[in-house]
């Protein structure tokens, strides 16, 4: 497979743009970055990109989320550039600073996360033990079988699937479509009738 050739004339052009955008102050190459100038905003990524990264990866520790926070500092200002004001501070205090924020911002957002799936495997392992819990006195089938026959459907319905599929209080709330705290309720509620039930129900056996 051939390469196309480039004529030298093209050669020297190229080269005479690199030149310039090197000689090129920061403020310049970001009003070239306004003028929509994608190799401006490469010199600006050649000459500070490393520096920004640097900074993030030392903040955040960690090397993916540092080079998140640096593509989505460049794609601001390529999209932004106004808002560097060259009369405030070099470009490179102004990226450096905007690296700092925006890295911390992405820990504390970390962190959220973390506390919330943790928070939310919590909940999930406690509501599982509350329902096995309230189970725990309803050990024969057939009793409960016609217990639950004995029900309001929605007591009913919430049991069910609680007990015969195995489901947690959010899972069933999910599935009826209903607060979860009103499913916690029905279960329960309907868990002492049956208990009253079957325990009447012995009582006449003996």
């Amino acid at each position: 497979m051939k390469h196309e050739s480039i004529h030298p004339r093209a050669l020297r052009r190229r080269k005479s743009t690199e030149t310039q955008l090197n000689e090129m102050s920061d403020a310049s190459l970001i009003v070239a970055v306004a003028r929509y100038n994608q190799d401006a905003l490469a010199e600006i990524f050649r000459r500070h990109g490393g520096a920004v990264h640097a900074l993030a990866k030392r903040v955040t520790r960690d090397t993916a989320l540092a080079e998140e926070v640096t593509q989505e500092l460049f794609v601001r200002l390529w999209n932004e550039p106004e808002r560097y004001d060259s009369a405030r501070g070099t470009l490179r205090t102004f990226l450096l600073m905007q690296a700092h924020r925006r890295s911390v911002d992405v820990i504390r957002s970390e962190e959220a996360r973390k506390r919330r799936e943790q928070n939310e495997s919590a909940s999930i392992a406690a509501t599982s033990y509350d329902i096995d819990h309230e189970f725990g006195d309803l050990a024969d089938r057939e009793a409960i079988r016609g217990a639950l026959e004995i029900l309001p459907q929605d007591e009913r319905r919430a049991i069910e699937l609680a007990f015969y599929h195995g489901l947690t209080y959010r899972e069933v709330a999910q599935r009826l479509e209903q607060p979860e705290g009103t499913v916690k309720t029905r279960i329960r509620t309907g868990l002492k009738r049956m208990n009253e039930a079957l325990v009447s129900w012995k009582a006449v056996e003996t």
